[in-house]
């Protein structure tokens, strides 16, 4: 699928591939999709302009390589990565641009590979994870959301679809169970009461970031884990890039302050791809036109390579059966602790 909206390019070039050509997905561990739609937004548009950000947001040569220094992993290479382009997502059409992007979630998915969508607003989330769910099966995947909005309203704008409601719609299709949705970062001035009625009857769980900072970061993200995994065969990760602070994510449609650092993030996401079954990804709400010197295309590039590194962290270590230790120091060439 060619680029909707700016030139072709695979994400830090990586191999192309085509979703209509199964010869190209074979083997593929990873597939990129493009989700260049805005159409869903309620404050500030601009997030069509996100896969091509997002693919691009690096200082580095884009020669297909990224060697992570911290999980001494280079998944672009060693996991084999692939980038279908970009669905074509009609700007006035939301049902038609939804429905094809959950084609190709689903295509990618069906391939044996993990689809990692790059948003677009978060009205993608619902075709993301509801073309999972056609392959991994109904309420069979779990959800972990990072967001600084709950994403739950019912009718907005008289319309059912858009980036305040996907959620909703996921879990009242069945796709999702409520009970095994877990939202991180919730904070500011929405929903109102009816929409956190609405959550607790579904039994959703939502981390505010008032508990969040009362218990800790990885305390909740410990509890959220455990759900996560039980009765359930996946873990979708939602990503919106607002879950950060405004200072850290300026280029985003609904900035609200008060939110996670860049560090926290990544860290986060590098805990959930290693530590979960991860089937599906998804990071939204890139605006490259409310960006300051590409601050949040910068991070939400770092959001994909870091979960994709801890993915093939995961997928090494369990074929060592060596665990992973993030406090272990830096190795030097000798393989002597870097001190």
């Amino acid at each position: 699928m060619p680029a909707q909206f700016g030139p072709d390019l695979t994400f830090l070039g990586v191999p192309a591939c085509d979703l209509a050509d199964p010869a190209t997905l074979r083997d593929a561990d990873v597939i990129v999709i493009g989700a260049p739609f805005d159409g869903g937004t309620s404050h500030r548009p601009g997030a069509r302009f996100g896969p091509a950000a997002l693919r691009t947001a690096c200082y580095l040569p884009h020669d297909g390589s990224r060697p992570s220094l911290a999980l001494r992993v280079d998944a672009l290479q060693e996991l084999r990565v692939r980038d279908a382009g970009d669905v074509m997502m009609p700007p006035g059409d939301v049902m038609a641009a939804l429905g094809s992007l959950a084609d190709a979630v689903e295509a990618a998915a069906a391939s044996g590979a993990v689809p990692v969508v790059l948003g677009g607003d978060h009205s993608v989330t619902y075709a993301d994870v509801t073309g999972v769910a056609r392959v991994a099966g109904f309420g069979r995947v779990s959800v972990v959301h990072f967001d600084a909005h709950a994403d739950t309203g019912d009718v907005q704008f008289g319309s059912l679809y858009g980036h305040g409601q996907p959620m909703r719609r996921l879990i009242e299709s069945g796709a999702v169970r409520g009970d095994r949705f877990l939202q991180i970062g919730l904070r500011g001035y929405w929903p109102e009461p009816e929409t956190l009625d609405w959550m607790a009857a579904q039994r959703m769980r939502s981390y505010e970031m008032t508990e969040v900072v009362a218990r800790g970061l990885d305390r909740c993200l410990d509890e959220a884990f455990a759900i996560a995994v039980d009765d359930c065969d996946g873990v979708f990760l939602s990503v919106d890039i607002d879950v950060c602070d405004p200072a850290h994510a300026p280029g985003t449609g609904t900035p609200e302050p008060g939110g996670l650092t860049s560090r926290e993030l990544l860290t986060a996401v590098r805990r959930v791809c290693y530590e979960l079954p991860v089937v599906g990804l998804d990071v939204v709400e890139v605006s490259p036109p409310y960006d300051s010197a590409e601050i949040t295309a910068y991070l939400g590039n770092r959001v994909v390579l870091e979960a994709l590194s801890a993915i093939a962290r995961r997928r090494a270590d369990e074929r060592s059966g060596v665990r992973w230790d993030p406090a272990r120091p830096l190795l030097d060439a000798r393989g002597q602790g870097a001190g």
